[in-house]
């Protein structure tokens, strides 16, 4: 009897070691235990937290075209002019191919259509020039700067000047509630509210 225990003693330990030592771990079970791989960012928190800023006035002020409320337009249109030049550019180097000399180019052109916004007061003229700020913000600023903010989704009108003229703008929802047409359209009233698609995201890459 005792050997026969002492048999089965020995087939449990030979399992156990076989089991914990010597049995080839599952591939899959490998990868899921490493540890997922950490996404670097290319920038300061300085840096990330200014461009967050700029573009929380640039989607404030198209808040405020919804509205047709064009003092509110004009007041974020003159924060978002300070908050953009207040962005920590020499991050950006010059040696990557050019990228802080496109880039300088390109706030300058913002800020020249914004000035020009504000100066304005017709609100469709105003609606134009925030549609070249649109334009120049997203592919070319913030693609050029390797954007690392929170998401946000192109949006596009068909008819947003007299019918036929497309335009584009920025929102931090996929739902579209447009600016060009907006609340108090002076045909449409609140009907053309929605009209629009999503043609893009920008996201953290």
């Amino acid at each position: 009897m005792k050997k026969f225990l002492g048999v089965i003693v020995v087939i449990i330990a030979a399992i156990a070691v076989y089991w914990f030592f010597i049995k080839p771990k599952d591939k899959k079970t490998e990868v899921s235990e490493k540890q997922q791989p950490i996404k670097l960012k290319s920038h300061s928190d300085s840096f990330n937290n200014a461009t967050e800023a700029a573009v929380g006035s640039y989607l404030e002020m198209k808040d405020a075209f919804v509205n047709a409320d064009t003092a509110t337009v004009k007041a974020k249109a003159r924060e978002f002019m300070i908050l953009i030049d207040s962005i920590p550019y020499s991050e950006i180097k010059n040696d990557q191919a050019n990228i802080a000399e496109a880039v300088k180019s390109t706030v300058s052109d913002i800020k020249a259509n914004t000035a020009a916004l504000i100066s304005q007061n017709n609100i469709e003229e105003m609606r134009k020039n925030f549609s070249s700020v649109s334009d120049l913000l997203y592919p070319g600023f913030l693609k050029m700067i390797n954007y690392e903010g929170k998401k946000l989704y192109l949006q596009h009108c068909p008819m947003a000047f007299n019918d036929e003229i497309g335009a584009n703008w920025l929102s931090a929802s996929d739902e579209v509630v447009n600016p060009y047409l907006g609340k108090k359209h002076p045909k449409y009233k609140a009907g053309m509210l929605n009209c629009g698609e999503v043609m893009d995201s920008i996201s953290t890459p």
